[in-house]
């Protein structure tokens, strides 16, 4: 017979804005003035919203708000939402990391969490010590984690390092020791963070089928939080689904995936010069981007196989120094699924960026078929997440009409591994950057 592991009550976690420690004093004064004559705590009554791409109007924002559910034995939560939802604060209060502005939860049975990487990890340990370590904080004794010693060092696949100190272990090391700990030492319930993501694609499926069999062999609850919806479909039994904080939908695991789907889709975003949720140094920034069609006209709906023209403009803050970067702009499905981008680097070469600059990215035949789809746009001095200098997440849609991409006159859905695509970069108006494919 189930019951239940997590029961989550009115919770709320708000944050202050700003330097941490400045004006303590003054609020907790402020808060015993209140609470002697009676009356609610004045900060709590601040309701904003934790909204990213905005800026704050107070000094206080709600990372969640108001936060009710419960989780049985054996069942597996995927919990998703955009960034800035509050899942990973959610899972922060569950784990205890940090406590709840207001409302409580309930857990029962040990805990082990993987909230990022190296989580639990004394980095100045080995890998075989801090599993040793990892297994006494969850109550184990040393014959208990000897016992499942080499199951985790097989599973984890860093045999030949167990004896080396974790600080020398690459990021994916360290996430897969330290899901291996977490999943072998026998918690009630398994929080998992988006760090699996760190991984590569052999591990992710590998991980995922021990999360599958912990619950369903062993009966324990586990906890997934995850950008990859493919996964949280696979894996898990139901759906949580967050927005700016709130609970907004649960359900099952597919119709929580279709309901972020709709947020994604039918979300709206400031005009990118305004957005405040970007990343980057922001010495270069896009201020402006603009789709145009074939015919050279302003467009917001592309039919597959045509020209498509996407103009961003760059400037410098402060009329900074002439810098050369990467740029790229991604093509994500509603599901955030990367489906291609489209990126100077794949042929490491760097644009020159003046104080103002205009970069085009042209695609002589759509690939797409049809459908609503999000755009990211980036630009680094360096490749991957080196000197990233400004990246925008969603920064427009595109949707794309028909599925006619050969002209054949037989709509057929065209699929990405079918055929590739041209792309130019053009800087300024003049044809010079890149020709060639993905």
């Amino acid at each position: 017979m189930s019951y239940v592991t997590i029961q989550v009550e009115d919770l709320s976690k708000q944050y202050r804005l700003g330097v941490v420690g400045t004006g303590t004093l003054s609020h907790d004064l402020n808060r015993w003035w209140y609470k002697v004559r009676g009356k609610p705590d004045p900060y709590l009554k601040l309701t904003e919203i934790n909204r990213h791409s905005q800026k704050a109007g107070g000094n206080y924002v709600w990372a969640l708000k108001d936060i009710n559910f419960q989780v049985e034995q054996g069942e597996v939560l995927g919990i998703i939402g955009s960034n800035g939802a509050g899942k990973s604060t959610l899972l922060k209060i569950l784990s205890q990391v940090t406590a709840p502005t207001t409302g409580m939860f309930k857990a029962r049975g040990r805990i082990a969490s993987l909230l990022e990487v190296g989580t639990g990890f004394h980095h100045e340990l080995t890998g075989r010590e801090n599993i040793f370590l990892n297994g006494a904080i969850l109550g184990m004794t040393k014959s208990e984690i000897k016992s499942k010693l080499d199951e985790i060092v097989s599973f984890s696949g860093v045999e030949r390092y167990v004896d080396t100190p974790v600080k020398r272990y690459s990021s994916g090391m360290k996430v897969r020791l330290a899901f291996a700990v977490a999943a072998h030492l026998e918690p009630e319930i398994l929080i998992v963070d988006e760090v699996l993501a760190v991984g590569d694609a052999a591990f992710q499926k590998k991980a995922i089928g021990k999360m599958q069999q912990v619950s369903h062999n062993s009966g324990r609850t586990v906890l997934f939080v995850s950008h990859n919806m493919g996964a949280v479909s696979r894996l898990c039994t139901r759906g949580l689904v967050l927005k700016e904080g709130s609970h907004y939908f649960d359900g099952s695991a597919d119709e929580a995936v279709q309901e972020y789907a709709n947020i994604n889709l039918n979300s709206s975003e400031p005009e990118i010069s305004l957005r405040n949720d970007r990343q980057g140094m922001g010495d270069f920034r896009f201020t402006s981007v603009r789709v145009e069609n074939e015919a050279l006209r302003p467009a917001e709906e592309i039919r597959t196989g045509s020209r498509v023209f996407i103009h961003t403009t760059l400037k410098s803050r402060q009329g900074g120094e002439p810098k050369k970067v990467y740029a790229a702009v991604c093509f994500r499905d509603a599901l955030d699924n990367r489906l291609f981008t489209l990126s100077s680097s794949l042929f490491g070469k760097r644009i020159s960026l003046e104080e103002e600059t205009l970069l085009t990215f042209e695609i002589p035949r759509m690939p797409l078929s049809e459908g609503l789809y999000l755009c990211d746009l980036y630009i680094a001095e360096g490749r991957g997440d080196t000197l990233v200098q400004d990246y925008v997440r969603n920064a427009f849609k595109l949707k794309v009409f028909g599925n006619d991409f050969f002209d054949s006159g037989d709509p057929q859905p065209v699929g990405l591994d079918k055929f590739y695509t041209d792309f130019r970069i053009v800087k300024n108006q003049e044809k010079e950057i890149i020709s060639s494919k993905i």
